[in-house]
């Protein structure tokens, strides 16, 4: 009992800035592990598949699906946030049996929606990358890519389900130890696969399948073998329909908010395929870069849920707003700092994944707009994160939708269109960043007035 507990964090006493950063760290770790898998799928097929053009082509090959992925893995992957909201707030109040209810369906949920997504990833996969105009040297290299890696789709939906329950008793830290032995089988079988049988992006996908596998299995074991009230038990694994509704209730929005999100960065995708393949190598390289600063400041945006709504269930109100001042101090030194060092050394870092100079030049023009002011999506992402943890999620939902998502097709299709050139494509990000963070916190102010008034009458919040 008392080397689980060790994991857990009181996120509803004491000083929130120290609590915050072990809650963070350990994420920030393993969102990079996570990220790890993809930059080393990259890596070794631009550095072993052959000559520079076809590494180029199975370097864009890969780039370019991570959207489309994204989209399709994004309503179910919402639904983990709202398994983190709710189980936080179980496990706060310390209420067991909601809580078990909660962790058998969150199971149930991550197999079922796992084998309907890799069902669609199968089937639409091409389809999609031909209306997004992926070139034809590139377009069956993606197509494989994104087949083998959609058929791991239940081991990897099981694995975010699970760690979302752990983070809502604040233990980040094993899921951190799972990646790390998963990462390194990644990185081994990446180099088995591509150099040894010579199967370029197949092997980089299965090899992928392989380790989120391991990592999936070492956190059901977890779950199996704690003596927390969050114990999973296999044999109750089934969905229980209110806790299914309630984890839809904040889930689905959110997961809805992702799809449409990566539906606009497909149409920026498809917008930049417009440029060739080099550009698009180049391009997939810096997004890649990027994704190791945005997924630090996803972490901050993760504690800010999990610390809101374990305040939210032991009806601390006083602590949201300061969950929430904390939170946006640590994600902008977090997104500022990484992101202008990133840029700072943007073609050694482009560089890691590709050799052909002029790849580089593209990546870096996209780091110069984007890296440099990165911090303005942690804003976003954070003050979202305190709405959904204080069991709103369909505002946050809609002004994302109007904010970021519409405002960067209108630019698409208006601003680049008169412009047409990669930097003016690149600053819809900014913008639409600054506006939607600016109107989260309008609805931020409005919301937290409305469920404090209702914690200070001993009404619950519903998730």
């Amino acid at each position: 009992m008392r080397k689980n507990k060790s994991y857990e964090i009181d996120m509803t006493k004491g000083a929130l800035l120290p609590k915050i950063l072990l809650f963070s760290i350990p994420l920030i770790l393993s969102s990079v592990m996570q990220l790890l898998f993809n930059a080393a799928d990259i890596v070794v097929v631009g550095q072993f598949s052959g000559d520079q053009t076809l590494g180029a082509n199975c370097v864009a090959a890969i780039g370019s699906t991570g959207s489309v992925i994204n989209m399709l893995l994004s309503v179910f992957m919402g639904l983990s946030v709202g398994v983190n909201v709710l189980a936080a707030r179980y496990y706060a109040a310390r209420q067991q049996k909601e809580l078990e209810e909660t962790v058998h369906t969150t199971v149930a949920l991550a197999l079922i929606g796992g084998v309907i997504i890799a069902i669609i990833g199968l089937v639409a996969a091409r389809p999609i990358l031909e209306l997004m105009g992926s070139p034809e040297e590139v377009i069956g290299l993606s197509t494989t890519y994104m087949k083998i890696y959609f058929i791991g789709m239940p081991v990897t939906m099981l694995y975010n389900f699970g760690a979302a329950v752990l983070r809502a008793a604040g233990d980040t830290r094993r899921p951190l130890y799972y990646l790390m032995n998963a990462g390194v089988i990644n990185v081994i079988l990446n180099l088995i696969f591509v150099i040894g049988f010579q199967m370029n992006v197949a092997g980089v996908a299965l090899a992928t399948i392989i380790s989120q596998a391991v990592s999936a299995f070492l956190i059901v074991k977890a779950l199996v073998n704690t003596n927390e009230i969050y114990k999973l038990d296999i044999k109750k694994v089934r969905v229980n329909a209110d806790k299914a509704k309630r984890i839809i209730r904040v889930g689905l929005p959110a997961g809805l908010q992702g799809t449409i999100f990566s539906f606009s960065n497909v149409l920026i995708q498809s917008s930049i395929n417009e440029f060739g393949s080099v550009a698009m190598a180049g391009s997939a390289a810096a997004a890649n870069i990027e994704g190791f600063v945005y997924m630090a400041m996803n972490a901050v945006y993760q504690a800010c849920v999990s610390f809101t709504s374990q305040n939210v269930g032991a009806n601390k109100s006083d602590r949201i707003g300061k969950v929430l001042r904390t939170c946006l101090a640590v994600v902008f030194v977090v997104g500022a700092a990484m992101g202008n060092l990133f840029y700072f050394f943007g073609s050694q870092l482009v560089g890691i994944y590709t050799k052909e100079p002029a790849t580089i030049q593209y990546g870096v023009q996209r780091m110069a707009v984007i890296c440099t002011v990165y911090f303005l999506c942690g804003f976003m992402d954070v003050i979202c994160g305190s709405l959904r943890g204080m069991g709103y999620s369909t505002v946050p939902m809609i002004v994302s939708i109007i904010g970021a998502c519409g405002l960067r097709i209108v630019w698409i299709l208006t601003v680049f269109r008169l412009y047409h050139d990669l930097t003016v494509l690149f600053i819809s990000y900014p913008v639409t960043w600054f506006i939607t963070a600016s109107a989260h916190l309008i609805s931020y102010f409005i919301i937290k007035k409305k469920v404090v008034s209702k914690m200070g009458g001993g009404k619950a919040v519903t998730a």
